[in-house]
């Protein structure tokens, strides 16, 4: 008999424990296989049935002993599993842990952190501002080199048309003195272009020489030859280097020297044994006769007396080139 109980006191603790182990490992894997726990305490219960037949305990009476009471066992497992689903509920929820509150350390180290940032900025900022200085000195130094190649550019070019108009001058002198009429240290040539007054002397002037001035009767009967020939029969009015812009009745060549010898037309004179007539002759009146309207002078070509003219009328002219 003592035998018998003290094998139950070894045995049914082991029972037990493998009965507890088997619930737990149900409770965790209920989910997947659903009634596995219930016929986990079905075998259990049998299996105590039987070891209580073998041992010749009384079945289903109250005592102390762990085995004695199933209910009792139910039971304590109903709350052996709330307090497991309990835990692993505790488990599965995470406890929110509180925030600690800042502290100066930490408000030092982020203005130090931001202050950082701000240096780092500021470093860059002066790296792209170094690399733009870098430019625009290369753009500056660029920009003077094309100043100065344009400078030396135009004085190139300025010379050239120096030269240029030089050799015009030249050129000119020598076609008129190889075309037109030398007369001693002067030579005369004729153009038959349309021009006002200042643009004939401007054109002569390109060419070296000037309009015509003719200084003494021997230079006023040579040019009047010399035009009768080139436009004969027809009588063409030709500018000559004579004005008086300056002042009405003071004549100058375009040198700036005062004309001393004059060649002005006169009406034609009445016949020997008639009277004068008072009134002027319609067609050709004594020059000058324009006032201040018409202050340059053309040459006729027919008889070579000058004429006074409106200075923008459009006229041929004639030049004079130093021999």
């Amino acid at each position: 008999m003592w035998a018998s109980w003290l094998l139950g006191a070894l045995v049914v603790p082991q029972l037990l424990g493998l009965g507890r182990g088997a619930r737990g490992a149900g409770r965790e894997w209920e989910g997947a296989w659903g009634g596995a726990q219930e016929e986990e305490r079905e075998r259990e219960a049998l299996m105590l049935k039987h070891l209580q037949e073998a041992m010749g305990l009384p079945l289903g009476g109250g005592g102390e002993s762990p085995i004695d009471a199933p209910e009792d066992k139910g039971a304590w497992g109903a709350e052996e599993d709330a307090q497991g689903e309990e835990e692993e509920e505790e488990e599965a929820t995470p406890t929110p842990s509180p925030s600690p509150s800042p502290t100066p350390e930490d408000a030092i180290s982020y203005i130090l952190g931001r202050l950082a940032g701000l240096d780092a900025g500021l470093h860059q900022l002066h790296v792209r501002l170094h690399a733009l200085d870098t430019r625009v000195a290369e753009l500056t130094r660029g920009l003077r080199q094309l100043r100065e190649a344009a400078g030396d550019t135009r004085d190139a070019v300025q010379a050239l048309q120096e030269a240029q108009g030089r050799a015009e001058r030249e050129s000119g002198r020598l076609e008129g003195c190889l075309k037109g009429l030398r007369v001693g240290h002067k030579c005369f040539l004729l153009s038959r272009d349309f021009e006002a007054q200042a643009a004939a002397q401007a054109r002569c002037a390109a060419r070296g020489g000037s309009l015509a001035q003719p200084a003494d009767r021997a230079q006023m009967d040579a040019l009047s030859r010399y035009l009768r020939a080139a436009l004969a029969p027809y009588n063409w009015p030709v500018w000559l280097g004579v004005h008086d812009r300056r002042a009405e009745g003071l004549y100058l060549f375009e040198s700036g020297q005062r004309v001393s010898f004059f060649a002005w037309h006169r009406a034609p004179r009445p016949e020997p044994g008639r009277a004068p007539s008072a009134a002027p002759h319609p067609l050709s009146p004594d020059q000058p006769n324009g006032g201040a309207l018409e202050n340059c002078v053309a040459q006729a070509s027919d008889d070579g007396s000058w004429w006074d003219h409106d200075c923008e009328r459009r006229l041929y002219y004639v030049c004079e080139f130093p021999f």
